[in-house]
């Protein structure tokens, strides 16, 4: 059988789902299907995972020592399996069965976003368009479970709801200009962006933006203007959130510093690892040992290719670039810290522990 959303709207706590979410999930699973005879939770790991019978017929026994024949879906099977019974000690599938399983926490965030949102009107309108559960091009699933939104308390979640402005743009706007001082922050809804660098007297094409990427950070977090022009290549609706509300609900949460003494005990104890973020002439003058050189304009298409399971300490000359390159990595899911003061500031504490030393 296929997966849909109408499929999965007869599930329960699925059901709850807004249509486009549930649209989301159908392109994240997979039906599972087994033979007759076979056990479908044999090896499986049920702890953190809701495992659904969609069709056929499945013998259940039961921890109480007793069973029972399920049958996808009828009553019993619309809900997940052992969800009031407990875990199965064993299944055996009668006819041959289509199983899917869902990830608990991923259900979890996406049920906790769409109870926020399906209240969290746009103060200006109450039609279908504001609708914040329906902006599945700015807050897709990827977005809520591994990106920015995933790392932030829910109360600012909601406080997000409020404070940005949906406004509509017209193909060749441009949203930002390279030299111009920051203002706000950007979230694309819908259409697509072209990212432009004057270098030499020409603008040399950078990246190309879409539906659910963001822009703008970079010089909020750094404090300097902007390094980039953004030009819309197409018509479209951006969200924008305004610099000091960008710094309380976004930076503040998302970007951690980090003294010279605690980055050299989070690398030297191997717990992280050095990220320089200044230009390779730079990075081979004084780059750190053991150091990985990603340039803070290369920093978007690291993204993929950084390790998640490892920490970084990111730094460059005076901490500038670096909070904006660290800002970059954590909303993208990474772990990243910035070092505060960058390397004038391991310079001195190795000056003063020479000094001490001395003494």
């Amino acid at each position: 059988m296929d997966l849909t959303a109408a499929n999965l709207g007869k599930l329960e706590p699925l059901s709850n789902l807004s249509l486009p979410r549930r649209d989301e999930i159908v392109t994240m699973c997979r039906i599972e299907h087994y033979p007759i005879g076979v056990d479908p939770l044999r090896g499986i790991e049920l702890t953190g995972q809701s495992v659904y019978l969609l069709h056929g017929e499945l013998l259940v026994r039961l921890p109480d020592g007793g069973a029972r024949v399920i049958v996808g879906g009828c009553d019993d099977a619309l809900r997940p399996l052992g969800h009031q019974t407990g875990r199965p000690v064993s299944t055996r599938a009668i006819t041959e069965v289509d199983m899917l399983r869902m990830d608990d926490d991923l259900l979890d965030i996406l049920m906790t976003w769409d109870q926020l949102s399906s209240a969290g009107l746009h103060a200006e309108s109450r039609d279908e368009s504001t609708i914040w559960r329906t902006m599945t091009g700015m807050f897709h699933s990827r977005a809520l479970t591994s990106g920015a939104l995933a790392r932030l308390p829910m109360a600012h979640l909601h406080e997000l709801m409020h404070r940005f402005e949906r406004i509509k743009v017209l193909h060749d706007t441009v949203v930002v200009g390279e030299g111009e001082e920051g203002d706000y922050y950007y979230v694309i809804e819908s259409g697509r962006c072209e990212v432009t660098r004057a270098v030499a007297g020409a603008n040399l094409h950078v990246a190309e933006l879409m539906a659910g990427d963001a822009f703008g950070e970079e010089a909020l977090v750094a404090g300097e203007r902007r390094n980039a022009t953004v030009r819309m290549k197409t018509d479209g609706c951006l969200w924008r959130l305004a610099k000091p509300h960008f710094i309380e609900l976004l930076q503040t949460p998302l970007l951690h510093g980090v003294s010279a003494s605690e980055a050299r005990g989070k690398v030297t104890s191997g717990k992280a690892m050095w990220l320089d973020v200044r230009y390779p002439a730079e990075y081979a003058q004084d780059g750190l040992s053991g150091a990985i050189n990603v340039p803070l304009n290369e920093v978007r298409s690291a993204f993929g290719v950084l390790d998640r399971a490892r920490q970084y300490v990111v730094y460059c000359q005076s901490g500038r670039r670096s909070s904006a390159a660290a800002f970059l990595l954590a909303q993208h899911g990474l772990q990243a810290y910035w070092l505060e003061g960058g390397l004038a500031s391991l310079n001195k504490t190795d000056s003063q522990q020479n000094g001490a030393r001395h003494d």
